[in-house]
């Protein structure tokens, strides 16, 4: 397969003075269908700006957004942030109970989605984002986001719900543009890059992208990213250079590229593979340069933060180092500073706080500004201050001996392939520890066992081990412990 280029981005001069949140130069968007940019973007997103202007849609107003990535999604989503209104995203997989939950603790007036009607919504109150703005001709003007990016309420996005219900977390756009610009300025992103994230830009991450696309000033290519192999093969065609998934889609991305080795050359301008929302797992980090000739870049972010520290091209080691202006500490259970390798829980001091987390009714509970925000992940620092993260501070107890399920799971894999440490409670031990392992060659869990021992302390050897094809994934890409739990038929701890 031969790469072929998008066309580039009209360029234009900015007046001295103008505001960030009005570029000069508008990006490029890309699909399947052809590249729009210059005046033709910025006449699209405006015409749809005046749709939704003209149905009512104004400063402040809060629109639940739910739909699933497409060039006409992103424009929508440009649209209302051109009109500075309050951006509320929610997966479109997501059930009716959840869009009813997210509607009222956000106190959301509008809902943007495919189609012109839907169930428990005001009629009057839904808009339909396909072909919004499309049929206008070009408009030499600028999409202006100033308001926006000074707005308190920016954007409303939804905890991930491992731990508990999902919390409704506001960002400034101060906050967003801060961490976006940070970002940039880390990883080197150009006027010229192509990125393809294969993630839904619903969620934290995938927003991110289009945020970061938006203030690069480069391509955006929207692929079908759930259909990987076409997804590639179109990004290919857009002459990607920057991809970013989770840790399952890079798994499934291996597989597609044993299937189809042509796409190898076809991904040979891809200088920044960036993989987030969940823990790197040490086989697939080990096995992705072997086959695509870089490393993925790992980095370290939350909803509630922003990114935080991330791996360059230039230093790919363990999620890098925190971005500029962005402090990490690790502190042991005593409250006392770790000691470089030493496992404690991560705390950050950054700019890209969050707000606060909405109430039942509505209302804003801030967080303290300028505050060390505890994250409740566990990791360490090197003494180079690279940033390694092992996942949630959870410890059990079991025997006498405190241990960390994630950290168990970290050096577990160590025998080859993904592993999740499920705890269960055992009266007599504190916990029992149940091992799961992802084979798709259906290895016995004693072969299993007998590979990871080596690696484990002896207090640290699972009571039982599983073996399944796979893991079961949530919505954004992370393992469905739950759902694990069900398929292996270990309670909760």
């Amino acid at each position: 397969m031969t790469a072929t280029r998008t066309e580039e981005p009209t360029v234009r001069t900015a007046p001295p003075g103008r505001a960030a949140g009005a570029p000069a130069a508008a990006p490029g968007l890309a699909d399947a269908t052809g590249t729009l940019t210059g005046a033709a973007l910025t006449g699209r997103v405006l015409a749809a700006a005046g749709e939704l202007r003209g149905r009512g849609v104004g400063p402040g107003d809060r629109v639940l957004v739910k739909g699933d990535n497409s060039v006409d999604y992103v424009v929508a989503l440009l649209a209302l942030m051109h009109l500075d209104a309050s951006l509320v995203p929610v997966d479109h997989r997501q059930s009716a109970a959840d869009g009813r939950f997210a509607a009222r603790r956000a106190r959301a007036r509008w809902l943007l989605t495919r189609e012109a009607v839907a169930a428990d919504f005001p009629a009057e109150s839904v808009l339909a984002y396909p072909g919004l703005g499309a049929g206008h001709p070009p408009l030499d003007a600028d999409v202006d986001l100033t308001a926006w990016f000074a707005r308190a309420d920016a954007v409303v996005l939804w905890s991930s719900g491992t731990t508990g219900p999902p919390k409704a977390i506001v960002k400034s756009g101060r906050a967003v543009h801060d961490n976006t610009r940070r970002t940039i300025a880390a990883m080197g992103y150009r006027a010229d890059d192509v990125l393809a994230p294969l993630l839904p830009f619903s969620h934290q991450y995938g927003l991110s992208v289009v945020l970061l696309w938006w203030l690069a000033r480069c391509t955006l290519a929207v692929t079908p990213y759930q259909r990987l192999d076409v997804a590639l093969a179109q990004a290919a065609g857009h002459g990607v250079t920057a991809v970013d998934a989770a840790p399952s889609t890079y798994h499934s991305l291996l597989g597609v590229v044993r299937r189809r080795p042509e796409l190898r050359a076809a991904l040979s301008r891809v200088r920044v593979w960036g993989v987030g929302g969940a823990p790197l797992p040490a086989p697939l980090a080990e096995a992705f340069p072997a086959a695509l000739g870089r490393p993925l870049l790992d980095g370290y972010g939350l909803t509630e933060l922003g990114n935080v520290a991330l791996a360059t091209p230039d230093v790919p080691t363990g999620c890098g180092r925190p971005l500029p202006g962005i402090r990490v500490r690790v502190l042991r259970p005593d409250g006392e500073p770790a000691a470089p390798g030493e496992l404690g829980e991560i705390e950050v001091l950054s700019p890209g706080l969050m707000e606060g987390h909405l109430l039942d009714d509505g209302t804003l509970a801030p967080v303290p500004r300028d505050s060390w925000y505890p994250t409740a992940d566990l990791g360490h620092l090197d003494a180079d201050g690279h940033l390694y993260v092992v996942g949630r501070n959870q410890a059990v107890h079991r025997s006498g001996f405190t241990l960390y399920p994630e950290s168990l799971e970290r050096k577990a894999e160590a025998c080859g392939r993904q592993v999740k440490a499920l705890a269960v409670e055992d009266l007599r031990r504190g916990c029992a520890l149940h091992f799961v392992v992802a084979d798709p060659d259906g290895g016995s869990p004693a072969q299993w066992r007998l590979r990871m021992a080596p690696h484990l302390a002896e207090y640290e050897q699972p009571n039982a081990v599983h073996v399944v094809d796979r893991f079961p994934l949530s919505a954004n890409g992370k393992t469905d412990t739950a759902a694990l739990r069900k398929m292996v038929g270990v309670a909760a701890a």
